[in-house]
């Protein structure tokens, strides 16, 4: 069981996938669907200036001189990804449908996570301090660069045109700089109540996940989102975490890297942030396409829960071997 646990989708993931089910069966309609958008872009204001007060300076100025690990992340996250999102574009169209294959170019562009990074940073046995640091400055620095890439992205493709992308960042910093200015007056307030503002953070999330789908069915997503062009995703979105994950760990290896610092950059260079994406994509994007966005997203977030959680676990046990061997004097 506890092998078979290990595979199994976390609770947010749960929630996500019902509230996709929800929205292709019972989308909103009408003046419902009105009072969901309007809610969507008061919880895109609300998450971001959450974010911006409960995201701890010090704790980022205390790490940032490990300057090569972070150099390794942000070269990942920003670089990387990016440049193998254009490498897929022979799949649009051809292997998924082009809508899907923008969600995916959005998904290439979006900083790491937070929390997912830490918390498998420290099951694995690593450098926690660096993993927040690094995801820390990856958030902050995603607000404006996430929305400035995908810009430049769909510009290459001849989708669209810089023009309204730094209004959007505009529209996602200003809340953000709004909470770091009021972060030492609300700093007491949200570590006393952190499970409230978590579950502010994830409602927020669904909240908008259920307005996207609900556009996406009563445009027509599902009729035009053959099954075959699914599971093509969900093969596209596996080798590319394959692909990151393995290139991260080699890299650092090669690159001398201390073990706990190799599990940091292993982490934080691979996981991309669902919580920072949903509100990005409402942002960025409207009407039907917005649907096809945010489904990349979603099985991307799914593979790297499970995918992570697993590689976690074994450095763990490779870590407790090493130890027993060195005490045994082995």
């Amino acid at each position: 069981m506890r092998k078979l646990a290990q595979f199994l989708p976390d609770g947010f993931t749960l929630s996500i996938l019902a509230i996709v089910i929800l929205g292709a069966f019972f989308p909103c309609r009408g003046e419902f669907a009105r009072w969901v958008g309007i809610a969507s872009k008061i919880a895109i204001s609300l998450l971001f200036f959450l974010q911006g007060a409960r995201l701890s300076r010090a704790a980022v100025l205390a790490g940032i001189l490990h300057w090569r690990l972070h150099l390794q992340i942000f070269s990942s996250t920003f670089i990387a990804f990016p440049l193998l999102g254009l490498a897929l574009q022979p799949v649009s169209g051809t292997v998924i449908a082009p809508p899907l294959y923008v969600g995916l170019l959005f998904l290439c562009t979006l900083p790491s996570t937070v929390q997912a990074s830490v918390i498998f940073t420290s099951i694995a046995g690593g450098n926690v301090a660096a993993a927040l640091c690094s995801a820390s400055l990856s958030s902050i620095v995603g607000m404006a660069l996430t929305p400035l890439l995908i810009g430049l992205l769909l510009h290459a493709r001849g989708e669209s045109s810089l023009s309204g992308v730094m209004s959007i960042a505009l529209q996602v910093l200003v809340p953000f700089l709004a909470g770091q200015v009021l972060q030492h007056r609300l700093e007491p307030w949200i570590k006393r109540n952190a499970r409230t503002v978590r579950r502010v953070d994830l409602g927020s999330v669904l909240l908008m996940v259920y307005g996207a789908i609900s556009a996406a069915t009563l445009s027509g997503m599902w009729r035009l989102l053959p099954v075959q062009s699914f599971l093509a995703l969900v093969l596209v979105d596996g080798v590319l975490l394959a692909v990151v994950l393995t290139a991260n760990i080699f890299i650092a290896r090669c690159a001398g890297f201390a073990r706990p610092d190799e599990i940091a950059i292993a982490f934080c260079g691979t996981q991309k942030s669902l919580i920072m994406g949903i509100p990005m994509a409402n942002a960025l994007f409207a009407g039907s396409t917005l649907g096809f966005v945010v489904l990349p997203m979603i099985v991307y977030h799914q593979m790297q829960f499970m995918t992570c959680a697993n590689i976690a676990r074994r450095y763990a046990r490779s870590e407790r071997r090493r130890v027993l061997e060195v005490g045994r004097g082995v």
